[in-house]
């Protein structure tokens, strides 16, 4: 079902969403109608804007816009699951309506809605902002405030989702909508998409769109989460952009025995303990290593060169711990047993034992070319194993023009430095926009004020804030990014 809830023609209602909804389930507020009168959003603006971000004749900068903004979606609870990533669906459209700026508000369900908004250019590529609206949960026991509070504190908003990733949710909404206000045409179309339900991905969010509506997200070119961060790796600048992601290819194993009363276990085969070992094997394995394109260009950049793989290890991690944490997880693909399935009542010994495994492959990998590495790291025996889905890692092409667009924006960040190529270990929506549309997508959310190590150990976290400063950098780099395709 397509739940457009709202008109794109329409202003959209515009209330104060952190009065509309109850806090601790982030259900809207009932009752309440699209054709309610618009009103002021928190952040929003008007049309005129001066060069140095602050809007003319308001006094709103860019820099407080986006807090206001983000602190909103903060205190909208997304956690998924359930979900219910309309309530932040519909603030943003309310942002959006504020700034004169149209979207359409689509999804499976009523309760977890994508906001689609489509600024018009010439003939050029398309261009995609993605960002995802739902989060992970956050235990307020765990943390030193609430995590819906969105409390600005010693110039840092805290909350779920201030880095994972409501802050570049907010910086794309700013960066669009702002350079809407300005009349800027671009030479292609840009597209806003921000999506639900990428934390879990039960076909609400992105992949759905790309299925059911891809009119509306099809783009030559993408920018989603996954890299940015500001390294300093032997005494050069670099950013980090993410060119390509591992994927999950889970695979379950079957084995065969024969049911019994567990009371005479000799007349039985017992499936369950036949498929110890095999579980033991799995956990012992270990892939043969490989240095894949990406992380061979990550390490001509920060060690000069490119040596035979140990030694580029061991210089890697004597260089920072991050340089040898970048590269270490994309050398092979992993195995992890993670679930076992045998009997149901505790007096049958079991016919059957499945064990399902978590399997995750770098890019320019497929489960054909695991598959026949995992049957020997088993062994003979009476099983069976089965691929639960095909798909291997993703990639995107490292010289591109938009490549060249982030390089030069660096630059002008910090003078000579450069972009570095990263493969993320997890997987992003950003696999969806590869696979469906051959979109070159990059992740790309700069970060300079905090320390890249601290803000990986505070994502999914207790007491994930972002620096102001890393926020409004953000809006100003993906402003760069769009501007430079000016019609």
């Amino acid at each position: 079902m397509v739940a457009d809830v709202a008109d794109p023609s329409l202003p959209g209602r515009c209330e104060d969403h952190r009065r509309a909804r109850d806090r601790d389930t982030g259900h809207p507020r009932r009752g309440a109608r699209a054709t309610d009168p618009p009103g002021r959003v928190p952040g929003a603006v008007g049309r005129s804007q001066r060069a140095d971000g602050e809007v003319a004749g308001r006094g709103v900068s860019l820099r407080e816009e986006v807090t206001v903004l983000l602190q909103e979606l903060l205190r909208a609870n997304t956690v998924n699951p359930p979900g219910n990533e309309t309530v932040a669906a519909e603030l943003l459209r309310d942002y959006l309506a504020a700034n004169d700026v149209p979207c359409e508000l689509v999804g499976r369900s009523p309760d977890r809605l994508n906001l689609v908004a489509r600024l018009k250019g010439g003939d050029g590529p398309t261009l995609a902002l993605l960002a995802h609206t739902d989060t992970v949960r956050a235990d307020p026991d765990e943390w030193s405030r609430d995590p819906w509070s969105g409390d600005l504190v010693d110039g840092e908003i805290w909350g779920r989702g201030a880095l994972d990733m409501k802050s570049q949710v907010a910086a794309s909404a700013v960066a669009f909508a702002s350079l809407w206000r300005e009349g800027f045409k671009p030479a292609g179309d840009v597209i806003l998409a921000l999506t639900a339900d990428e934390e879990v991905n039960e076909d609400f969010g992105l992949s759905w769109l790309v299925t059911e509506h891809p009119e509306l997200v099809r783009a030559d070119y993408s920018i989603n989460e996954g890299g940015g961060e500001r390294c300093v790796f032997g005494g050069e600048v670099f950013y980090l952009c993410a060119v390509g992601e591992k994927m999950s290819a889970p695979f379950r194993v079957r084995v065969n025995g024969r049911s019994g009363h567990a009371s005479v276990p000799s007349i039985a085969d017992n499936a369950l303990v036949k498929a110890a070992p095999i579980i033991e094997a799995l956990g012992r394995y270990r892939p043969p290593q490989a240095i894949i394109p990406e992380i061979a260009r990550f390490l001509e950049l920060v060690l000069g060169e490119l040596p035979p793989l140990d030694e580029a290890l061991s210089r890697a991690r004597a260089l920072h711990p991050l340089a040898a944490e970048l590269v270490e997880p994309l050398l092979s693909f992993t195995l992890a047993p993670t679930m076992v399935k045998a009997s149901q009542q505790i007096n049958v010994i079991p016919a059957e034992c499945i064990v399902t495994v978590d399997c995750r492959l770098p890019p320019g990998m497929t489960p054909a070319d695991v598959d026949p590495l995992v049957r020997a790291a088993i062994g003979p025996g009476d099983y069976e194993l089965e691929w639960l889905a095909s798909d291997g890692g993703t990639r995107s092409p490292m010289v591109t023009p938009l490549w060249s667009v982030l390089e030069a924006w660096a630059d002008q960040q910090d003078p000579g430095a450069r972009l570095a190529p990263v493969v993320c270990a997890g997987f992003t929506d950003s696999h969806w926009m590869r696979e469906a549309f051959g979109t070159v997508s990059y992740g790309f959310f700069p970060q300079k004020a905090m320390d890249s190590e601290l803000a990986a150990r505070l994502i999914h976290s207790a007491d994930e804030r972002i620096p102001v400063d890393d926020l409004e950098l953000g809006v100003h780099a993906l402003r760069a990014v769009v501007a430079s395709g000016e019609g």
